[in-house]
């Protein structure tokens, strides 16, 4: 038995089990898939909003505008990529002009600071490449970009620093609760739990709906995205946004905490929770809304395409606190954009809601930062001279793209969640996200986790269980 079930390894639960580390308390992380971070949180935009599009006293805009204000100290405490770069409301006639002044009230009865409308003449100084139809733009300097799985990677690794277990590959076939427990089921064996936190993403209707008769609906929202290589990652300085509309925030344009370009996402209500293709219809929407932006998009630069899911509630906002019919039962559902900007601020709320019902004292010994490992290509010439010296694998480039050498995969592998998929490989050191999207080392890193987990080649997969890069010898021998 566990004293707090957590169900979802994305960004939401993830920080909360890092918070949630913080107290004498038995806390597990159950997580489908093989890796955390590996549903919505791996595909969205990466964007920490402002919080001038929400609406006054709705839970998004308490939790958007408290969120933002945690990213630069714990971007830092975490060892996290985040830049605060602003971002732009863009409109392209002069009627929208009364559009952006409603943002701007909007925003500041949100307590969103420093926000202003600034004219053409201002715009063309901070974004040279901005198209010449902009007429006006709401300026929200507060604005920023994150690695969004590096941030979610970096929460859970914390939280297992200090004490919080994660079981990642747990499917969740039923809840039930009986006799002040919850037991949650699944292939992979039952688990008991004093207080159960409902952080599923997509399936946090399905958990709740077991358990509640305060039933509610989560509805996949697809967005499909472009990105660009590295070298367009300038072409813009700030985020760029349209104006919003019921959809959401609309298509963006922005460079990466990473250095590309991205485009998107789309918004379309779809029923699958599981489709993650892109669409023809979908990539053509993005590349025309987003041509509207800038001057001269190059769109041959686009290095690969992805579709992220996002979970809407029925209630058009979020689903935060204690069940009304289910005691201990805290949901955290409908995490949809502005989630990863609310993250920090949701775990904290819901810190403060299990200490209450726990009861539980908080730890002395909490380690509060996460260092993590040095990455090849941040390195000066001097500095990569001194990690080979102390580390000869730091001289062996697996990836060129991003420049990652086998020392980081090794990390990556070695580091506190003990990943050995691809994809969780790739979470950490971007190995086969450049601009060749893994044909120089999707063989070479297979390889080192072999050799390093000491397995055969074949039962090295992309994403968990099923995903088997090779089955067989290409050719037998006789």
């Amino acid at each position: 038995m566990v004293d707090v079930a957590v169900i979802g390894g994305g960004i939401i639960g993830c920080s909360i089990a890092r918070e949630l580390s913080r107290l004498r308390l038995r806390t597990v992380v159950l997580e489908k898939g093989s890796d955390v971070a590996s549903g919505s949180s791996k595909a969205n935009s990466g964007i920490v909003h402002g919080g001038y599009d929400c609406i006054p006293g709705t839970l998004k805009a308490r939790f958007n505008v408290l969120g933002n204000s945690m990213f630069d100290k714990r971007s830092k405490t975490l060892d996290f990529p985040f830049k605060r770069i602003g971002s732009l409301v863009l409109a392209f006639h002069e009627e929208e002009r009364i559009h952006l002044k409603k943002l701007l009230q909007q925003g500041i009865q949100n307590g969103v600071s420093d926000l202003r409308v600034i004219e053409a003449e201002e715009i063309r100084r901070m974004e040279p490449n901005i198209n010449d139809a902009v007429v006006a733009a709401l300026y929200v300097p507060t604005g920023g970009i994150v690695c969004p799985y590096e941030m979610t990677v970096a929460f859970a690794e914390n939280a297992v620093k200090n004490g919080v277990e994660f079981r990642l590959g747990f499917y969740v076939e039923t809840v039930r609760k009986q006799n002040e427990l919850f037991t949650i089921a699944g292939p992979s064996g039952d688990l008991t739990a004093r207080v159960l936190i409902n952080a599923a993403g997509l399936y946090a209707d399905t958990i709740n709906n077991m358990l509640s008769s305060k039933h509610f609906t989560i509805t996949p929202r697809r967005g499909e995205y472009c990105l660009l290589d590295k070298t367009e990652g300038s072409l813009v300085n700030h985020t760029l946004f349209q104006l919003p509309t019921k959809a959401g925030k609309g298509i963006l344009v922005t460079p990466t905490a990473d250095g590309n370009l991205l485009l998107g996402p789309t918004s379309d209500e779809i029923m699958d929770k599981e489709t993650t293709a892109t669409t023809f219809n979908g990539l053509r929407e993005v590349l025309q809304t987003a041509q509207a932006d800038v001057q001269s998009l190059p769109t041959g630069k686009i290095i690969t395409s992805f579709t992220g899911l996002r979970a809407a509630s029925d209630t058009d906002d979020f689903i935060i606190g204690q069940s009304p019919d289910v005691e201990n039962l805290i949901n955290v559902a409908g995490i949809a954009s502005p989630g990863l900007t609310s993250a920090p601020a949701i775990a904290e709320y819901v810190y403060s809601l299990v200490k209450k019902i726990t009861r539980a004292q908080e730890k002395p010994d909490f380690q509060p930062r996460r260092k993590a490992f040095p990455k090849f290509r941040h390195m000066s010439a001097r500095e990569r001279s001194e990690a080979i010296a102390k580390n000869p694998d730091y001289g062996q480039i697996v990836c060129r793209c991003e420049q990652v050498t086998k020392a980081e995969v090794l990390a990556a592998i070695r580091g506190p969640l003990s990943v050995r998929d691809l994809d969780a490989i790739k979470r950490r050191t971007r190995a086969g996200m450049g601009r060749c999207q893994g044909g120089f080392c999707l063989m070479r890193i297979p390889e080192i986790v072999a050799g390093e987990l000491h397995i055969p080649l074949n039962e090295v997969t992309k994403n968990g269980s099923g995903t088997n890069l090779l089955t067989d010898p290409n050719k037998q021998s006789l």
